[in-house]
């Protein structure tokens, strides 16, 4: 059963997420079509391969997914790693887009890093080694999700104890370097939600994970596969051939190809 935080928000514990997925995987094995990049190698052989998936239809534009993003991470205002643009379509319908990094499976940023500082770990989620990090901003410019924030200033003081500061995890940020979204993973690794996730009152928002074929809100699990189908979701900007790991559900005729 689902629990119920004090301003009425349901938690989903990791103990839920966890047999969530299981569970979901289990229903994969069984029957229903695969998603189609479940046949790589890299997938095959990972416990995870994380996703994410926006539902457009639901969002209302409130930014709470932004600032719980700014509050876990211990960002400054200017540093928005999920960041929702408010936009029109060809018909004049207004509507909002949260965009975050889209971990894609051929980043350009990591092309052209020259110094090996942002690099995809095993599941799949790219991440940024601030140790290593030079500040050359190149991958900014390599970005075409313009998901990619430079630290100008001294960054925000973290709590002692918080934890060691590594790219799962690069709390407090470090002056001089590139950050960005991390789909938080050192939340998914204790099965529980990104933090985008968990503050979306509007439950638009899913953490996917392509080798159970499972994506999670706030409120429910579902079939990964069958999120995407059934719903026409569309990634954006993919005809770069950058292959974002995002997907966007529009069902309001929005073009994403601004």
């Amino acid at each position: 059963m689902q629990q119920e935080t004090s301003h009425g928000r349901r938690h989903v514990t990791r103990r839920q997420l966890l047999q969530s997925f299981a569970l979901a995987g289990l229903g994969v094995v069984l029957g229903g079509p695969p998603l189609a990049s479940r046949t790589s190698a890299e997938v095959a052989s990972a416990t995870h391969q994380w996703a994410f998936v926006v539902d457009l239809r639901r969002c209302d534009g409130c930014e709470k997914c932004t600032q719980a993003c700014q509050q876990t991470h211990f960002l400054g205002k200017d540093q928005t790693w999920i960041k929702v643009y408010k936009m029109t379509n060809s018909e004049g319908q207004a509507y909002t887009m949260p965009r975050l990094c889209m971990h894609c499976e051929n980043p350009p940023c990591q092309r052209v890093c020259p110094v090996g500082a942002t690099y995809r770990n095993s599941e799949g989620v790219v991440l940024v080694d601030q140790s290593i990090c030079i500040g050359c901003r190149t991958c900014m410019a390599a970005c075409p999700y313009e998901a990619r924030y430079f630290n100008w200033g001294d960054p925000i003081p973290a709590p002692t104890g918080i934890g060691p500061t590594m790219p799962e995890f690069p709390v407090p940020q470090r002056k001089g370097t590139v950050g960005k979204c991390i789909l938080c993973v050192h939340n998914t690794r204790e099965g529980k939600l990104p933090a985008c996730v968990q503050a979306c009152t509007m439950d638009a928002l899913y953490i996917g994970d392509i080798v159970v074929d499972a994506a999670a809100n706030s409120r429910q699990t579902v079939k990964l596969s069958q999120l995407l189908r059934e719903n026409d979701a569309v990634r954006f900007r993919e005809q770069l051939g950058t292959r974002p790991r995002v997907w966007y559900i529009p069902g309001h005729g929005q073009k994403l190809d601004f």
